[in-house]
């Protein structure tokens, strides 16, 4: 009974690469393409076929939410190839099989911002033990002294933009809060993108809440941030996404302060506070 079942895994696996190897050759699929990249829409469908290719995950992932996925980084004009970092197109598996995601990276989002032309700067780095110096929670006030780094660990991130009136933000997020939002929103924290990405992760996240929160938005960021760890669905109704890795997304989308909130759960204790009780 367990060898069927093997079979029958393997079987379905490669009905959905076969499934989906068609639709990336389907001419009417290619035509939405083409609407929507023009004449790049060929070597956008290529860089498609050759990330389901190189991942067997997603060669087991159920067609259509993989091409819903790539139509997704086509409509936002983001390359899909993960050495480039600018989206991705992630396996997940549910109870009703492996899906594929949308996902955005820190590189997507920042091209995004540039976008909207409103953008002077825009940027997010890890930032080391030794380099901050002073971080008020309350005022946001920070001090950095970037050439005193002491070692290569990282202790956080920070992200920051000025825009072309001259608003400008900055946002720390200490390491600690990064894993506890990531704990909280990701349940595949332990063995996804957060285990073999975390850097990138973790500057994509603390980018996006800033955005979120302080940023001027096109329509195509608010698409972004929306799809951004969604299996996508389109139907006659219209789009549905389901947030089958981030049981809480919607919770954090409703309530912004959430992901503060998570970072209070957990006592974190600043560099120049070490040692004290």
């Amino acid at each position: 009974m367990q060898e069927n079942k093997m079979v029958k895994t393997k079987t379905t696996a490669l009905e959905n690469y076969q499934k989906i190897k068609h639709l990336l050759n389907n001419v009417n699929v290619k035509k939405k393409f083409e609407e929507v990249l023009g004449y790049r829409a060929s070597q956008f469908i290529t860089s498609v076929a050759n990330v389901v290719n190189g991942n067997p995950l997603l060669r087991n992932c159920d067609a259509n939410s993989v091409l819903s996925a790539a139509m997704v980084a086509a409509t936002l004009d983001l390359p899909v190839d993960p050495n480039l970092g600018f989206s991705y197109i992630i396996p997940y598996n549910t109870k009703d099989g492996y899906k594929a995601q949308f996902q955005i990276g820190y590189r997507g989002l920042i091209q995004l911002a540039l976008r909207t032309g409103q953008y002077q700067r825009i940027n997010v780095i890890e930032v080391y033990e030794g380099q901050l110096k002073e971080f008020n929670p309350l005022t946001e006030d920070i001090v950095f002294d970037f050439t005193a780094k002491t070692s290569n660990k990282v202790i956080g991130y920070a992200a920051f933009f000025r825009l072309i009136n001259g608003f400008e933000k900055t946002v720390y997020w200490p390491i600690e809060k990064v894993k506890a939002h990531a704990q909280r929103f990701s349940k595949t924290f332990n063995n996804g993108p957060w285990k073999t990405d975390f850097d990138e992760m973790a500057k994509k996240t603390v980018l996006k809440n800033m955005l979120s929160k302080w940023g001027i938005l096109s329509i195509e960021m608010q698409e972004a941030i929306r799809s951004d760890q969604a299996v996508i669905k389109q139907s006659e109704e219209g789009v549905e996404y389901e947030y089958v890795d981030s049981p809480y997304y919607e919770e954090e989308e409703n309530n912004p302060t959430t992901t503060d909130e998570v970072a209070q759960e957990e006592e974190v204790q600043l560099p120049w506070e070490e040692g004290k009780q």
